[in-house]
């Protein structure tokens, strides 16, 4: 992203003149209705998005910018052109500015960084022994979801212990169709056992029920009912049952316990505690649902120094709402000056009434003074980091001789074992740390690469990527857009880097400046780095175009966080490709012949031991596997046997 400096200087008259009279050129066009508008640069690149509830009230404002803070004074300055959209009503119309400026990222507006999908917990409902699982993403399977949590790290932990308590299934319908004797998971009491018939599909269903109370927050009232069967148990003389309900009340109990307060007064909640310092912001977001806490997450939205946090939280909270169902409450530590506006969107959006409170005494109060002061605590930590970031990339500048300190690090690696499976890997790294929203996965595609030939493999990861980045929109390639982990097909927004980091020698750096000089790519720095003799840490040799290879001091911080980021590409590029060889492993011939399902397909593999041994069966062997009729074992026969 561009820095402050980066803009074009914008205080002289002559400039905020010129945007003044820009916008005043707009205003004889525009109507008094609500609406969104768009500031633009000269560039095209988008400055400002804002909403009004009348557009020629608003925009006024902007013909006067002697009137103006600093940061508005300067954005009149650079703007050479708007657009509008008229909206029906002032809500759609802050509706609309959130969905523009998480798409756009203006440069004056608060964005709010690190947005994904929250994990939730799935209770499924298509099948006769329900599943409980971790699930991210639309909520387009049959089932009862609760969430969201902070983490997936909050969803496996709780997890856990819901398999201890209520002893509901984890595996896949596939796996669940296959068994044939119960697996670890029933032996370690984490599962029922549905699956072979070690509970009746009925008592398992009151397991689902019970572990669904508890999750809508009737937690007493199944703690309550399981005591009362482990008495019932024990005045039976049945001590085994009664110590197996015992362990599930306290597993009940961990869950409760591991999610730290859960206020009384808190319901259905969601609850945003900000704090301020040195110009920088955490937002704390903390998650209430059925009564109980389901984590916290903390954010921290790129504004302008001098954005108070009333502003901050009202666009953060729009941006975060936009792709997300808004709760019952929700509770923010400042007061808004568009509080019954958000109100008003929030109830829209969710068909419901959202209230947006400022808690101002009880309980609420307690929990918030709580969060603000993890909030001031993690915006400590993060400035902290920050500083040490901000040092080491100065050092990488002074060892490599760069006028700037790089603010966007690509580090590349490939894997493979024997030229199988051979995938490429990029890390990113910054002033803020290793930036993983923006590592990328490549999955080796060229037909005429020599097994484990390196040099090739390096050579088409770099033209990929770099072909991708000249491909796209000038204002794209500059405003260094971030993306999703996701395979590097998926997106059309790539980044310039100011250095590019290669694990490797004189020949992976020689195949990285021919891609750039083929490809015309100009202002990106390329470094190697080999491994010592014997592969010793700190033995490190770096190659540089134009220089002969060189060592940094032994034990040298830069050094340090250099070797850092080389294990921390090796790291990506190593557990991508083992997903992906463990992929290949779990695919079975069989899944490639239509009509195959899990039964069928147990039964075949059953029959002959093997997928493999299915390829090479003949007619009548195929025919005699029971479930399997002659038709389909004709059907398989050709399918293995007729290629030609």
């Amino acid at each position: 992203m561009s820095s402050d400096q980066d803009i074009v200087a914008t205080d002289t008259p002559g400039l905020m003149a010129q945007g003044a009279a820009v916008i005043a050129d707009y205003l004889t066009r525009l109507p008094n209705a609500p609406g969104v508008y768009r500031m633009m640069a000269a560039s095209g690149d988008v400055l400002y998005v804002g909403k009004a509830a009348n557009l020629k009230k608003r925009v006024v404002a902007y013909t006067k910018p002697y009137d103006q803070p600093a940061r508005i004074a300067r954005m009149i300055a650079n703007t050479a052109s708007m657009e509008f959209v008229q909206t029906r009503s002032e809500v759609e119309a802050l509706l609309l500015e959130a969905n523009l400026i998480k798409r756009l990222k203006p440069r004056y507006n608060v964005h709010l960084r690190d947005d994904k999908s929250f994990p939730f917990i799935l209770v499924t409902g298509d099948h006769a022994a329900p599943q409980i699982i971790k699930h991210r993403g639309a909520k387009s399977r049959k089932g009862e979801y609760f969430g969201p949590f902070a983490s997936a790290y909050s969803v496996t932990r709780t997890l856990n212990t819901l398999q201890r308590a209520f002893l509901l299934r984890s595996c896949t319908d596939s796996v669940y169709e296959s068994r044939t004797r119960p697996c670890l998971l029933h032996q370690i009491k984490r599962c029922a056992a549905p699956c072979v018939g070690k509970i009746s599909l009925d008592d398992y269903q009151h397991l689902v029920d019970q572990a669904v109370g508890f999750l809508r927050g009737k937690s007493l009232e199944v703690k309550g009912e399981l005591s009362h069967e482990m008495e019932a148990a024990a005045e039976a003389l049945d001590f085994e049952k009664a110590a197996r309900l015992r362990d599930r009340i306290r597993a009940m109990a961990h869950v409760q316990l591991s999610q730290g307060i859960n206020p009384e007064t808190i319901d259905e909640a969601d609850l945003f505690a900000a704090h301020q310092d040195g110009g920088h912001t955490c937002i704390q977001v903390f998650f209430f649902r059925s009564g109980q806490n389901w984590g916290n997450r903390a954010y921290f939205p790129k504004h302008d120094r001098g954005v108070e946090i009333p502003e901050i939280l009202d666009s953060f909270l729009a941006q975060f709402y936009d792709d997300r169902e808004p709760p019952k409450l929700v509770i923010v530590s400042h007061d808004l000056a568009e509080r019954a506006l958000l109100e008003e969107a929030l109830s829209l959006k969710a068909g419901r009434r959202v209230e947006v409170l400022v808690p101002q005494r009880g309980e609420k109060r307690e929990v918030m003074a709580q969060a603000v002061m993890n909030a001031r605590e993690s915006l400590a930590r993060r400035m902290a980091e920050s500083a040490t970031q901000i040092q080491l990339l100065e050092g990488v500048a002074t060892a490599f001789g760069f006028s700037d300190a790089p603010q966007r690090i690509e580090v590349y690696d490939n894997s493979h074992i024997s030229g199988t499976n051979a995938v490429g890997a990029m890390i990113v790294a910054g002033p803020e740390g290793f930036n993983k929203r923006e590592y990328r996965k490549f999955n080796i595609k060229g037909a005429d690469l020599t097994p484990g030939d390196d040099y090739a493999m390096m050579r088409e990861v770099l033209t990929r990527r770099f072909k991708r980045m000249m491909k796209q929109p000038e204002e794209q390639v500059d405003a260094g857009v971030s993306f999703d982990e996701k395979a590097d097909d998926d997106s059309d927004e790539w980044a310039v880097p100011d250095l590019v980091l290669i694990d490797g020698g004189a020949g992976q750096l020689s195949v990285a400046r021919d891609v750039m000089t083929s490809l015309g790519v100009t202002g990106v720095k390329l470094v190697s780095i080999a491994k010592g003799p014997d592969r010793d840490a700190g033995c490190e040799r770096f190659f540089m175009v134009g220089r002969e290879p060189f060592h940094l001091e032994f034990k040298s911080p830069v050094l340090f966080y250099l070797q850092r980021l080389r294990d921390e590409a090796h790291r990506f590029a190593i557990g991508t490709h083992r997903a992906k060889r463990a992929a290949a492993l779990a695919t079975s011939p069989l899944d490639e012949v239509s009509g195959i399902g899990p039964s069928r397909k147990r039964a075949l593999l059953n029959h002959f031991g093997s997928g493999r041994a299915v390829t090479t069966a003949g007619l009548a062997d195929l025919e005699s596997v029971k479930g399997i009729s002659k038709a389909m074992a004709r059907k398989i026969y050709e399918h293995f046997h007729d290629k030609g």
